[in-house]
């Protein structure tokens, strides 16, 4: 095609327009997509064969050097499937695009043809006289119409013709205009985004390059609209999007896979397989955007995140541990990330935690939320069937100011918009799980127990979910445990004897109130909680989960290091439930309860 577009006119014809072969296009994109296809498959037997093989095996300085070699190796296999799947999906939607402006000239030429008009080369279309003169009786001379590219931004002139096939005409005329128009507009964005569909010289994938491919991500979906994202049920349920994901074509999955891997990757639903490699694309993405936003803090912030996430990812399973899938990713707001320890789909046992207040996606996310995660799933590996444990961070958890403030910034708008996403997360746990009743256990930690009891308390609690864990706990925004859709037999806490947020004070409270517990700071509220009301078991989000009151099983963990000692204030005990190394006990009892165990935690009583 040779048609320009942009406010130039158009070169192309009605007659040119006709005659363009979508299938050679379709032909082409197939073409693309082998390629895309071959290179995918290679990257796979690269990273998932003979890396693990080679650092299994082997040892030593040229080991090493090999590793480094089938990294980069991989990373250009993982560049070509990007680049050649755009360039798919790019011809693909052309051909969509084309075709259909394909069927609106013909049925205007079908029209034409139907009533005896001509259409001239040019696209105007001549009429034969009609009708009846008011004088004589004889018919109306007949004319020739011209064509408006966009008949609707016409202002109508006020006076009609009076033979009858005039309007007629004029309606065909425009039809022929605007398809041709229309084509043209899309042959020059396809056009343009083809030219920059190119790959920089060398063999190295520089982070130039990756930044270059995430340019070119976005301009193809914009592109792609009509052709591939409007068809994706954001709106459905995770069953419907199951459904959905399983009636395409292997192409059209393909496809999808290629130019939405954000989309995709996010989507509750999808296969975790699925998922995990839709993201693994998309992280190279999205660190090559992020990667050309120099200057930026909160991207620079997300990138070191990002960047752990991918070495972590790229550097195996280790022996012991459960493989890595990374089930969300994302830079919007605080950053998204979903890491499962364990494939959710094939394991009997899945517990899924969401961390709480300041929790972003940085490095102390990357490193530490997912390494609670990670051990959290070895932990209830031991107990018979296979488990996943997965670290959420599907939600802005609310942040204070170089992660220090009071819970007053906390408030309960952030838990109930993570709860409604956590909600969606767990329900596509439950569809994608491939066992006929599998065990599914969700854990809430500091704000993040707020979120979870956020999801509990809608209708229906939280889909799928049989137990739900608190762990250092400022509320739950419940009274009770039978407010949480479970049963309260399936709710458990774990609260240290030295965590202060555990003990914060309600906002009720005003002598405590005027001392709210600082994340960074919390001591005089502490003290002056326990000297005003050493009864009241209200918390910052309503009753102490840990309360006998609340109505929970509680189960015992580590006191944690005192509040004050050694010289210092530490807060450390509000951060050690999911460290083996310092509280061994309070692991095991969620890996217990995760892996569907309840009967054999270690129990401790109410407070």
């Amino acid at each position: 095609m040779s048609g320009r577009a942009g406010g130039t006119g158009s070169a192309l014809t009605w007659a040119a327009l006709r005659e363009v072969r979508c299938a050679e296009l379709e032909g082409a994109a197939d073409g693309w997509g082998r390629v895309s296809n071959r290179a995918d498959a290679a990257r796979d037997r690269v990273e998932g064969q003979l890396l693990p093989g080679l650092r299994e095996t082997q040892k030593g300085e040229a080991v090493d050097a090999a590793v480094r070699r089938l990294r980069r190796l991989g990373a250009n296999f993982q560049y070509i499937y990007t680049e050649c799947g755009l360039l798919r999906t790019a011809l693909n939607s052309l051909a969509h695009e084309i075709r259909a402006q394909q069927r609106v000239l013909q049925g205007a030429l079908d029209d034409a043809s139907a009533l005896r008009f001509t259409v001239h080369a040019d696209g105007s279309v001549t009429y034969p006289a009609a009708g009846e003169g008011l004088v004589d009786g004889s018919p109306l001379p007949g004319g020739t119409a011209s064509g408006v590219p966009n008949p609707g931004m016409v202002t109508p002139s006020g006076l009609v013709a009076p033979n009858p096939n005039a309007g007629k005409a004029q309606d065909i005329a425009d039809r022929v205009a605007q398809a041709v128009r229309t084509a043209a507009d899309a042959d020059w964005r396809y056009a343009r985004i083809l030219r920059s569909l190119k790959a920089q010289e060398g063999l190295g994938v520089s982070t130039v390059t990756w930044t270059d491919a995430a340019s070119d991500a976005a301009a193809v979906r914009q592109a792609a609209r009509d052709y591939l994202r409007d068809a994706i049920p954001y709106d459905a349920s995770p069953a419907e999007r199951k459904a959905w994901w399983a009636a395409l074509t292997d192409e059209q999955r393909e496809e999808y896979l290629a130019v939405y891997p954000d989309r995709i990757g996010n989507l509750d639903g999808i296969p975790a397989l699925v998922r995990d490699a839709a993201n693994r694309d998309n992280l190279q993405l999205l660190i090559g955007k992020l990667e050309g936003l120099p200057g930026d803090d909160d991207a620079e912030t997300k990138l070191a995140a990002l960047r752990e996430i991918d070495r972590q990812l790229r550097a195996g399973t280790k022996p012991g541990e459960p493989p890595m899938y990374l089930l969300g990713i994302g830079d919007q707001g605080n950053g998204r990330a979903i890491v499962s320890y364990g494939n959710p789909d094939t394991s009997r046992n899945v517990a899924a935690y969401v961390p709480g207040l300041n929790t972003s996606l940085d490095m102390g996310f990357a490193e530490g939320d997912l390494k609670r995660a990670r051990d959290l799933s070895i932990a209830a590996n031991q107990y018979g069937a296979p488990a996943a444990a997965v670290a959420w961070l599907g939600y802005d958890a609310p942040q204070t100011p170089n992660g220090v403030g009071t819970f007053s910034v906390a408030a309960s708008g952030k838990a109930d918009e993570g709860g409604l996403a956590f909600r969606e997360f767990m329900s596509g746990i439950e569809e994608t799980n491939e066992n006929e009743d599998p065990h599914l256990t969700a854990i809430g930690h500091s704000y993040g127990s707020r979120t979870v009891g956020s999801a509990a308390q809608h209708q229906g609690g939280i889909t799928g979910v049989e137990d739900i864990v608190f762990v250092g706990s400022p509320g739950v925004g419940a009274d009770h445990a039978g407010e949480l859709g479970v049963g309260r037999d399936h709710v458990f806490v774990g609260a240290a004897a030295n965590d202060v947020v555990t003990k914060v004070p309600s906002k009720g409270q005003s002598a405590i109130g005027a001392a709210e517990i600082l994340v960074g700071g919390p001591v005089v509220a502490h003290l002056v909680g326990d000297l005003v009301d050493r009864n009241n078991d209200d918390l910052w989000f309503g009753k102490d989960p840990a309360s006998e009151a609340f109505g929970a099983r509680r189960f015992e963990v580590g006191d944690g290091p005192p509040l004050i000692g050694e010289g210092r204030i530490s807060i450390d005990a509000h951060s050690e439930y999911f460290d083996p190394e310092v509280d061994r006990v309070s692991v095991d009892n969620m890996a217990l309860i995760a892996a569907g165990h309840t009967s054999k935690i270690q129990a401790e009583g109410s407070r």
